[in-house]
């Protein structure tokens, strides 16, 4: 009895149609440095002073404290270079982008009241919070015995070959289609692996039969793996703050988040094991993914003296909704009764998954600042997010229990420091800073620390000022090609440089 007699059971299962891994809730978890070149050049250590569109981000009280009202934009370019090593390989890709990576304006009302409430902003803000465009290359030789047959055999595990494979006459692509629909992305890998001869059952004339084994034998394997991804995650804030008496500010910001992100990953692997009956393997996946998002966040910024500020900000966990849609390629070449013979299983069909639920965590932050009268400053922000309490929804799914389960065992608490200092000399400022963003995982290596640094001068026309900063983040992660069987790591060395211009002005 073929799959469709299994389609009531599928459909009951539909629930367990996932792809979603801890690479996807860690990259929504994740934000980086954006936002105006003033804010940029301190490394983001915004949270005690204010006065900026972009410290809005990070403390929504920061509206508060401009004396009137403001707005600014930003254009930046980025260049992302990434140093790939695996085994005996080593590769470098290099590629960069322009953009709008912020725009914002806060509006002033001053009370003339004999209200200890002295003004009140509201504002809207835009960041651009994470960049995704990022290309990298691994190639070498592996000498671990890992081939791309680990990632099929560990789906095909298990599962009768009537519900991972073709009718006789069914072409390919309806039955992936159709086995997708059915059973989810799981038998749809184990599928590509039986049809393309990479996978061989036991006892190929039973339907029940559930154990598998490889068609490749041991040995060396040639690994050409390219990663190219495009996309951005984006913030708009809409802010509302106040001064009370003459040393509190407060804010509220509520923010919609959006995300647009795109990959493709290519594998070439080739081996001459003796014993092999493929091999030649191309394994092409594309993934798109779109969400939508809400979080908030409360802060104040108190002056303790006309020098000393201080600034906490709570940000709520982020709530999003995120649909996906992959497609998939696979060739192999392989020896039949003595001839080579290439199988092409190429369905040109879109597997769109149900929506899903991210709940990424909560942040605190708290701020130092001093200020030198009207020469200059200095500011430290210091923040802490638990990466380990990021949650996939609905929790009572089975498939996403089991993830939440991976994501409380693999990533941890993560500290960011960040450091910044102003001078002003006359109409001119002259801006640096320094960032320390610990791992989110606990092993510290398969996403590394980052270090970064930034260096800006701005210059003050009277109500409009023209800002320019350079900064630079690196840090090195060990990234598993796949999730699954083929999990050997490429060391990638990654730096992300930028420039970036803003103009603001009191409106």
């Amino acid at each position: 009895m073929k799959k469709l007699n299994l389609l009531v059971l599928g459909i009951l299962s539909m629930s367990t149609i996932n792809a979603q891994d801890i690479s996807d809730a860690l990259r929504y978890s994740q934000s980086e440095i954006q936002g105006t070149a003033r804010f940029r050049a301190l490394s983001g250590a915004f949270g005690a002073l204010g006065g900026d569109m972009s410290a809005v981000s990070i403390n929504p009280a920061s509206s508060a404290v401009f004396s009137q009202s403001h707005a600014s934009f930003t254009l930046s370019n980025v260049e992302t270079s990434n140093d790939t090593r695996y085994f005996n390989g080593f590769t470098s890709r290099s590629e960069s982008n322009f953009d709008i990576n912020q725009g914002g304006a806060a509006f002033v009302f001053a009370n003339r009241s004999n209200s200890p409430w002295r003004k009140f902003t509201i504002g809207v803000a835009y960041d651009r919070t994470s960049n995704f465009d990022e290309n990298w290359n691994a190639r070498g030789t592996n000498t671990n015995n890992q081939s791309i047959d680990l990632y099929f055999l560990n789906y095909a595990d298990g599962k009768r070959l009537d519900e991972i494979s073709a009718f006789d006459g069914e072409s390919l692509s309806n039955a992936y289609a159709d086995i997708g629909s059915i059973y989810g992305f799981g038998h749809q890998q184990a599928f590509l692996g039986f049809e393309s001869y990479i996978v061989e059952p036991d006892d190929v004339d039973n339907d029940a039969n559930t154990t598998y084994y490889s068609n490749l034998a041991n040995g060396t394997f040639s690994h050409n793996y390219s990663y190219a991804s495009t996309g951005y995650n984006g913030k708009i804030s809409f802010n509302m703050a106040a001064q009370y008496e003459d040393n509190l500010y407060l804010g509220l910001n509520l923010n919609s988040h959006f995300i647009d992100y795109r990959r493709s990953t290519l594998l070439f692997e080739d081996n001459s094991n003796a014993g092999s009956l493929v091999n030649s393997i191309d394994f092409e996946n594309t993934l798109s993914t779109r969400g939508n998002g809400f979080s908030f966040q409360l802060g104040g910024i108190l002056k303790l003296s006309n020098e000393f500020r201080v600034g906490l900000t709570y940000d709520s966990p982020t709530w999003y909704t995120i649909e996906e849609e992959t497609t998939q390629y696979l060739s192999t070449v392989h020896t039949y009764f003595g001839s080579t013979e290439t199988q092409v299983i190429n369905p040109q069909y879109v597997n769109v998954y149900p929506q899903y639920r991210l709940q990424t965590p909560s942040k605190i932050t708290g701020s130092l600042a001093y200020v030198f009268g009207t020469q200059g400053l200095l500011s430290f922000d210091y923040s802490r997010k638990d990466y380990s309490t990021t949650k996939f929804k609905p929790v009572s799914d089975a498939f996403f229990s089991d993830q939440n389960n991976i994501i409380s065992n693999v990533l941890t608490d993560a500290s960011t420091y960040r450091f910044g200092g102003e001078y002003k000399v006359q109409q001119f400022s002259f801006r640096g800073g320094y960032r320390f963003e610990e791992s989110p995982y606990k092993n510290g290596v398969t996403v590394g620390d980052l270090t970064g640094y930034s260096l800006g001068i701005g210059y003050n026309f009277g109500n409009t000022k023209l800002d320019v900063t350079y900064d630079q983040a690196k840090r090195t992660n060990e990234t598993p090609l796949y999730s699954v069987g083929l999990t050997d790591a490429a060391v990638i060395d990654n730096t992300n440089s930028a420039v970036t211009v803003s103009l603001s002005f009191n409106i």
